[in-house]
């Protein structure tokens, strides 16, 4: 049975792939692969907004009717206009979409697996996640009802369970199963889509020109592919190397160097959450992290919004490559001289007309839809954006062009794409408020805390935390040993050109450099000349992945520097460093996945200066720590799901037969027999406990669930705060006219009574609600009352 649900939902998530597959490969046209396996990720995407807008407008309501035309109308759409290129391309690339094809089904059907055993939905921000999607799916029109108060909307990035909704409804699977399903194929899209970037990279390190006939027999592209999606699914940081040692205490980790070694007792009680807390006060999470714990977060849901931008800006350079290529053979006698492959004649970012307003217009959809989604993406990518197209301008520089056309250009570029991102995210901004309430200054000076903000800038005391580099190392040297070493593989400790035009000069430098060290002679180093355009030199994958690093670099760093101001004081810049270095993480362990097989490929031509012995020792390091940060899952998968002993199905509320049975029945009662979304009274309780339990399993508004979500979400705590007594007021209060007054308020339909109500308010008065409304249903002490 469970087979058969994952089978239909394989079948849903197929179908949005194969609507939108010709216009996937028209957009990924230099890819080995065309781009099978990020169509999916469009399908879902371009469908989840159409039907989005539809609803936020009131053009249509969310039905799977709506869904099911809209996908019928982009599936002619795109084969009415593509179909022959289309036909082409499956006659050659069919094989590697069938290996493209059954890697996601792989990855689908092992995460399902990994699931079954602990499929609970509930702790963390379980009942968060579930209640949104439950929401979303019991709207008729959006912006969806924020479950937990009434009657305000969701005032949080949601589009990421706008999509699981919108697969829900299509594949007719309840929600209590679809949630762990959707976190699955968010797994499954990663390590798919990651192995695509992974396998394209290395495509494009080889001849532009060649034709891959049999992805099984292309070693070259599978290495790369399956190790740079290992790295990004599946691999932790260094910390893990403290299950060879004594453990610390969690509040003040030492130096894994001072504490005993302790191979004896290995894993030495190693609580895998720890790489994710490691430095005081923050959060730096990673994919492996959240896919073992399981929230349906907005940071989850993004990864495969994310992974398709990334394969985008990448299609981008390797296309104006190729269109370089070609031009510099035409005109090979005029560049004989510089033979440069980044000419700025010959960039053709977008190729013809019709692609490029198509490219400008996905970019910029892409960003509104990761905003949507997780906000901070959306202006992680623009910056990546903004770094690809730059990339004309920079070569401009470097020739000393003074090229106001190509500056223009990037300009207009630029101006497009975010008039274009304002125009796609606008729906969701109508219903929007945000609620973080300036930027914070890292250990800000005396005179600026005195005058407290400055604009959006605020200088606040005490708030002066800086990473101790040793920790920073440890969360990620893993990557920047393999970045340096790549980065080295680029300097050259000598400038032959400069030779040969000054002989003279170079041998005096040369009978003084025989006096030193010659390698610390900075005249002699080729720092910057290599650090060309040159095709053979740095080709479209090398720069490409040298901007992922530069910008990984920096978000690293800037939460050394400022936070987002939020409501949580002690944590001021937790949140700030966990959305950032997410990212970082992400674009690293494909920088690093590249990079090591780039490095293997190429073995003898980039440590030709190094002795045998010092390559072996850079490898030999190098695979230590691989086998660290893959030893991370181990301990996290082995944990969470009890080292896989007793196995539970998908069915992600189960759990409550046991904690909460007459809830349980309730639920379903609920479920099956109240329609649209009236609003329910439950207890309200703090956040992360078992309270707002029926709203977050219906759908259904309550006054006020989670109060610190609310408290975060609304800006303040003076609003949720009223309801706390409220709430209180309805369930104890003897005074019907009281009580009256404030249901009619909250236009409350039911009112729920179970066993956390009892507990929350031990003077709970029940009569008046007898007299007030009918009883609808009962199970033991699980009581509905609808209001008349």
């Amino acid at each position: 049975m469970v087979d058969l649900v994952i089978f239909r939902w394989w079948v849903t998530i197929f179908l949005a792939g194969i609507i939108f597959l010709p216009l996937t490969v028209k957009l990924f046209s230099s890819f080995f692969d065309k781009g099978y396996i990020f169509s999916k990720i469009i399908g879902i995407a371009i469908i989840s907004y159409t039907v989005f807008i539809l609803g936020i407008f009131h053009i249509a309501p969310f039905t799977f009717i709506t869904i099911l035309s809209v996908g019928f109308i982009f599936f002619l759409l795109n084969y009415f206009l593509f179909r022959k290129s289309l036909i082409k391309i499956l006659t050659k690339r069919w094989l590697i979409f069938l290996i493209e094809e059954l890697i996601f089904i792989l990855s689908l059907l092992l995460w399902s697996f990994v699931k079954s055993y602990q499929p609970d939905i509930h702790g963390l921000e379980k009942y968060m996640d579930f209640g949104f999607v439950n929401s979303i799916l019991r709207s008729d029109y959006f912006p969806p009802a924020d479950m937990w108060f009434t009657p305000f909307p969701i005032n949080y990035y949601y589009f990421g369970h706008l999509a699981t909704a919108v697969l829900t409804k299509l594949s007719n699977i309840s929600s209590n199963i679809t949630y762990n399903l959707m976190l699955s194929s968010i797994f499954a899209f990663t390590f798919a889509a990651s192995f695509s970037i992974g396998g394209n990279l290395v495509y494009k390190l080889k001849n532009q020109n060649s034709k891959v006939k049999n992805i099984v027999q292309n070693f070259k592209i599978i290495l790369s592919g399956l190790l740079t999606a290992f790295l990004v699914s599946f691999a932790g940081n260094l910390q893990v190397i403290y299950s060879f040692f004594k453990p610390y205490q969690n509040e003040n980790p030492l130096p894994f160097w001072q504490l005993p070694l302790s191979l004896e007792s290995f894993p030495n009680s190693y609580w895998y959450p720890n790489a994710t807390r490691f430095i005081y006060n923050t959060i730096h999470e990673f994919p492996i992290y959240s896919f073992v714990v399981s929230d349906l977060h907005g940071h989850v849901l993004d990864i495969p919004f994310v992974l398709l931008i990334i394969a985008l800006l990448l299609s981008l350079i390797t296309k104006s490559q190729i269109s370089n290529h070609k031009s510099q053979i035409n005109n090979n006698a005029q560049n004989s001289k510089r033979s440069k492959i980044w000419n700025l004649k010959n960039w053709n970012l977008f190729g013809a007309w019709n692609l490029r307003f198509g490219n400008l217009l996905l970019i910029s959809f892409l960003l509104a839809v990761m905003y949507m989604t997780n906000v901070w993406d959306g202006i992680i990518y623009f910056m990546l954006t903004v770094l690809v197209l730059f990339l004309p301008v920079a070569s401009a520089i470097k020739n000393s062009k003074n090229d106001k056309f190509t500056f223009l250009k990037f300009t207009f570029y630029i101006a497009s794409i975010g008039i274009l991102f304002l125009i796609f995210s606008a729906p969701f901004n109508l219903n929007f408020k945000p609620f973080a309430s300036g930027i914070g200054i890292l250990c800000p000076p005396e005179f600026l805390i005195e005058k407290g903000k400055i604009g959006p800038f605020l200088f606040e005391q005490n708030t002066c935390q800086r990473s101790p580099l040793w920790q920073l190392m440890l969360l990620y040297g893993f990557f920047y040993f393999w970045v340096v070493t790549f980065l080295l593989t680029f300097v050259k400790r000598k400038n032959p050109k400069s030779e040969i035009s000054n002989p003279k000069q170079t041998q005096n430098h040369k009978d003084q450099n025989y006096k030193r060290f010659e390698f610390l002679n900075f005249r002699n180093w080729n720092l910057f000349r290599t650090w060309n355009f040159e095709f053979g030199i740095l080709n479209p994958s090398d720069i490409f992945v040298i901007l992922l690093i530069l910008l990984s670099t920096l978000l690293i760093i800037i939460p050394e520097f400022i936070y987002i101001k939020d409501i949580y004081p002690a944590h001021y810049r937790a949140n700030t460093m966990f959305k950032l270095v997410y990212q970082s993480f992400i674009m690293l362990s494909i920088s690093s996945g590249y990079i090591i097989v780039r490095l293997i490929l190429g073995l003898k031509l980039h440590f030709s200066n190094l002795k045998s012995y010092l390559r072996l020792s850079v490898f030999l390091i190098g695979g230590m720590l691989l086998i660290l940060v893959f030893l991370y899952p181990q301990f996290a998968i082995g944990s969470y799901y009890n080292n896989f002993q007793t196995k539970s199905g998908i069915d992600g509320t189960k759990y409550l037969k046991s904690l909460y049975p007459t809830d349980y029945e309730a639920i379903n009662w609920i479920n099956k027999k109240i329609k649209n979304q009236p609003v329910m009274l439950e207890a309200q309780g703090d956040s992360y406990t078992d309270f707002a339990r029926i709203s977050a399993n219906t759908g259904l508004p309550t006054v006020l669930g989670w109060t610190v979500h609310e408290w975060l979400w609304r800006g303040t705590y003076d609003i949720p705060a009223p309801r706390i007594t409220e709430v209180k007021t309805i369930y104890e209060t003897p005074d019907i006219n009281v009580a009256k007054k404030l249901i009619n308020k909250y236009k409350i339909l039911y009112i729920f009574i179970g066993n956390l109500e009892y507990q929350q308010y031990p003077s709970l008065n029940e009569s008046k609600f007898k007299i007030l409304g009918t009883l609808v249903y009962q199970n033991g002490s699980t009581k509905i009352y609808k209001i008349n």
